[in-house]
């Protein structure tokens, strides 16, 4: 996830970690309630039986370590994710599904530093924003494979810079082998929670997703109703098709209210998000979908100046026609809090977390994507136990 994030970028002298990085396995289990250490120890009740609210590692543990990554992705188990976002789907000029933020690959690779692909920088136009870089469906698996991460916001996290050139780019179907070794070695199930990314752009290129998706799903046995993978996307056709392929838990992904999906845009349909969160419309989305991904503006919007209002009636809203909510994204630097929460002017600098947690969690939210799992457990543990 996600396009719609809103990713502020700039400034200098980040806090310390305070070790929140290599914390390890055991870090895992501070502060946890019996509710909240209930997380995951099975699937036989399907989504439903994960802890509420849930913590979603957003990229995996992406405020320590460089996004979309199985170093990112396994952090996140340590550090307390119940489920981890592996990851964003994209796919490459051979058809295989690769995790990254988004099809183009300037920000998050090295592929800048490698004169032999100089030549495939280009400008395209994606979901009507004319965007230039380099793009997967321009390379093949084996040449996305010679290419290794680097962080995608420097500026507000510097000491991830550190791993820049550490991990390769994973495929989805690494991912569910992936998932099948973490969930032996850990001793309990481990969910995730992949997303389509611009469906309607790569099925126009013919390379649609998710007929890809469901093809590797069912060859690993994780299409079904209890499976831990729970499907998303910000247009709601793909969940659409996805819930003619397979039986697995889907999310509609929801940016500003003002906005409409791109496949709306495509469609000529002149619905905005705002239509799609009135009582018609989230019982529209409950035919086909199990929950909602919403900004956190949607659950809780922010004044001029960029502080927390009044909750809006979406929970009660949502969960009045069964739909769970698992907005996004928290996270601990500055630029991302509610200004009630910051703490200083440094980009890089952490705010007040846990004081933004407990405000969101109190809106009756089923969980919460976030880039910090280890904070959002204490978090939890906190609002839970309090």
């Amino acid at each position: 996830m996600g396009t719609q994030d809103n990713e502020q970028t700039g400034g200098t002298g980040r806090r310390a970690l305070l070790g929140a990085a290599v914390l390890g396995a055991g870090g895992a289990v501070l502060g946890l309630s019996g509710t909240a250490r209930a997380a995951g120890a099975g699937h036989g009740g399907g989504f439903k039986s994960l802890p509420k609210p849930a913590i979603i590692g957003h990229r995996g543990a992406s405020g320590y370590r460089p996004e979309h990554t199985f170093g990112s992705y396994e952090l996140a188990l340590d550090l307390g994710a119940d489920i981890v976002e592996a990851g964003d789907l994209v796919p490459t000029k051979d058809g295989h599904l690769v995790c990254r933020h988004e099809p183009e690959i300037g920000g998050t690779t090295n592929v800048a530093d490698h004169p032999e692909f100089a030549g495939r920088r280009t400008t395209k136009v994606l979901d009507g924003v004319p965007t230039t870089g380099w793009f997967t469906e321009d390379f093949t698996l084996a040449e996305l494979k010679t290419l290794r991460a680097i962080e995608r916001i420097p500026a507000n996290r510097p000491h991830n810079t550190l791993y820049n050139g550490r991990f390769e780019i994973p495929t989805f179907e690494e991912v569910l082998k992936w998932q099948d070794e973490q969930t032996r070695r850990r001793g309990r199930q481990v969910w995730i929670y992949p997303e389509t990314k611009h469906p309607t752009y790569f099925r126009k290129l013919g390379l649609g997703l998710e007929e890809r998706v469901a093809k590797l799903l069912h060859k690993y046995g994780k299409d079904k109703r209890n499976s831990p993978v729970i499907l998303q996307s910000f247009e709601p056709s793909s969940i659409q098709k996805l819930n003619t392929l397979v039986d697995n838990p889907l999310v509609v992904l929801l940016s500003a209210a003002n906005t409409r999906p791109w496949d709306f845009v495509e469609a000529g349909d002149p619905r905005t998000v705002a239509d799609l969160i009135t009582p018609r419309g989230l019982r529209e989305i409950a035919g086909y979908a199990q929950g909602l991904g919403p900004t956190l503006d949607l659950i809780i919007p922010k004044d001029a100046k960029g502080r927390l209002t009044t909750p809006t009636t979406l929970v009660a809203d949502a969960h009045k026609v069964g739909l769970i909510l698992h907005p996004y994204t928290m996270r601990n630097e500055n630029p991302f809090l509610p200004a009630d929460f910051q703490k200083g002017t440094a980009a890089d600098g952490y705010g007040d977390p846990f004081g933004a947690f407990r405000t969101y969690f109190a809106t009756g939210i089923d969980g919460v994507f976030t880039d910090n799992a280890d904070t959002a457990v204490l978090a939890r543990a906190d609002f839970v136990n309090g």
